[in-house]
């Protein structure tokens, strides 16, 4: 296909700074980058007119390797973006320390079995005509300090604004994922100045309202660290005042510093949380804005295994491009389902042995723990009391985590050091895995081929949450936190097992853990081993549950259609 047939129609751009659509582009660092290919695959199937615009991100977000002693090694990602992407022939400047840096992009299809055709925009510095410091602004996804992680934003944002209208993009709608891209705004602003005006300080030098009617944004976590903001020193250094002068990007993004989440809810005119449960944190976090709710999802056909794909094709014809057909999962014979399921436990046991070379058992109980490694996701909490932990699950329990921390979180690190400890004290008794480089190769053995899935964030600190939603798709029930999403997916004893309190609080409690770990283990020793071991009948029943409970709702088809209801066609 032509890449400028991708112009003729009106479409809505899709900003993200990291987009994870296939191992071998690994433009992703997790759960956001993961949603956003998700995302992008459910709009080529549903025919959505989308652009996406994200960042090369040449060297990756990076590789994990782990020492003997349990201690994360970080080395850039190899990979040719020529190999897999056509480079487009329009080159934009943006304002970078005082200088023009050349931007360049780079044309991705993402096609669906429905004929669907979602064009992906990769942008990149590594340009000859740039210095090179500014070859490198896109080359390591969240890498370097403050002054190249806005140098990077400014790329996303402006240079990606500046990139749609060179290639002749018609543009009604701009979805914002996440804050990072929130410097469009700036770039959408300056297009409506008016040029009559004496100065840019007059009321009429630029039209607010027609930039706010065009944009939306998904704001993703409470969790500060997610929200980038950057001191105005810094910000007319590297971004100069001749988009907008610093008075009135102050008015927008906050007076004592930069904050791009404040200038995209200032600069948007719908604005949601990914669950409902997120939506009333943020609009506690952020009084005075209307912030709706639409929960994530996950891309069905992508993240259903092998044996489950051939299962559903044979029973439920038609799921892959309406996964509301799930709920009919009770017409598939209890034994196929087990029999499915067993077959992705092989498949992840070979793996495991593989890559670690230690062994996992099929008639084990093996609950799986995978995501970003940090404080607040609690991922040693299974181990909090190590003695009733062997007092239940000796013999009877198998581990497998996996999973990375960023490379400036010392304490997430900790954390990684932390699990293998326990890992070295239970050897012989429970086995404890920790697989290496987690990243969607890895994530589609692991998520399908274990037994139940367990997730223990500190409270309300779970946006949303996705992994989950992968595992139910694979008829692995969740054994969680009420937090995110599976607020709205939990049965207690149908989909899966609630850990805790119900949630009643907006602000995190420290002081749950130890309540949490202790129903963690009662709810393991009293009812989860006795259900999988004495009454399998009834476990392959929860099985299911998740399966057409769950999986029929939580995908992104259904977000989908909501975003385009309920934001993109509302103007």
């Amino acid at each position: 296909m032509e890449w400028s047939r991708f112009t003729e129609a009106s479409r809505i751009a899709y900003f993200s700074m990291e987009i994870g659509l296939s191992q071998d582009i690994p433009t992703y660092s997790g759960g956001l980058g993961i949603l956003a290919g998700d995302t992008i695959k459910s709009a080529a199937d549903l025919q959505v007119p989308l652009v996406a615009v994200t960042l090369a991100s040449r060297k990756g977000y990076f590789e994990q390797t782990i020492d003997s002693q349990g201690r994360q090694h970080e080395q850039p990602v190899n990979w040719e973006i020529a190999t897999f992407m056509e480079q487009l022939p329009v080159r934009v400047t943006v304002p970078v320390e005082g200088h023009a840096v050349v931007v360049q992009a780079w044309l991705y299809r993402v096609k669906s079995p429905s004929g669907g055709v979602v064009p992906v925009l990769f942008l990149d510095t590594d340009v000859a005509e740039n210095r090179p410091e500014d070859r490198a602004i896109t080359d390591f996804l969240y890498g370097g300090d403050q002054t190249y992680r806005l140098k990077q934003e400014i790329v996303l944002g402006i240079g990606g604004a500046r990139i749609l209208a060179a290639l002749g993009f018609h543009i009604f709608q701009y979805h914002m994922n996440e804050g990072h891209a929130a410097l469009l705004t700036v770039e959408l602003l300056n297009q409506t100045r008016n040029l009559s005006a004496a100065t840019w300080t007059e009321t009429l030098a630029f039209d607010r309202n027609a930039v706010v009617r065009r944009c939306i944004f998904t704001t993703h976590t409470p969790v500060p660290a997610g929200h980038d903001r950057f001191p105005y020193p810094l910000v007319q250094r590297v971004l100069g005042e001749d988009l907008i002068p610093l008075a009135q990007l102050r008015e927008l993004g906050g007076h004592d510093e930069l904050n791009m989440t404040s200038l995209a809810l200032k600069m948007s005119r719908f604005v949601n949380g990914v669950a409902k449960k997120h939506g009333q944190v943020s609009r506690a976090m952020f009084p005075g804005y209307e912030i709706h709710a639409i929960t994530n999802g996950i891309h069905p056909l992508t993240w259903a295994s092998p044996y489950m794909v051939a299962l559903f094709n044979r029973y439920i014809q038609g799921w892959a491009l309406q996964p509301e057909l799930l709920v009919r999962v009770d017409t598939i014979p209890d034994e196929q389902i087990w029999e499915a399921h067993q077959g992705a436990k092989a498949y992840l046991a070979q793996y495991i042995q593989e890559v670690t070379g230690q062994k996992i058992y099929l008639d084990i109980l093996t609950i799986g723990f995978a995501r970003r490694v940090a404080s607040y996701k609690r991922n040693d909490l299974i181990f909090e009391d190590i003695e009733r932990l062997l007092r239940l699950g000796e013999g009877r329990l198998q581990l497998i985590f996996a999973g990375k921390s960023h490379p400036h979180d010392e304490n997430g690190k900790a954390l990684i050091q932390r699990i293998h400890d326990f890992m070295h004290r239970l050897q012989g008794k429970i086995t404890v895995i920790y697989l290496p480089n987690y990243n969607i190769d890895v994530a589609y053995r692991l998520l399908p081929g274990v037994d139940l899935w367990l997730n223990t964030p500190t409270r309300p600190l779970e946006a949303s949450g996705t992994s989950g939603m992968k595992a139910a798709l694979n008829g692995v029930p969740n054994f969680s936190v009420l937090d995110g999403w599976w607020i709205e997916g939990h049965i207690e004893g149908v989909t899966g097992w609630s850990i805790g309190a119900a949630p009643t609080e907006l602000h995190a409690d420290e002081n749950s853990r130890a309540a949490d770990a202790a129903d963690l283990y009662d709810k393991l020793e009293r009812v989860i081993l006795p259900l999988y071991y004495d009454h399998p009948t009834d476990w392959v029943k929860v099985m299911k549950n998740a399966i057409g409970k769950n999986a029929y709702y939580f995908n992104t088809h259904v977000m989908m259609r909501r975003y385009v209801t309920e934001a993109y066609l509302q103007r």
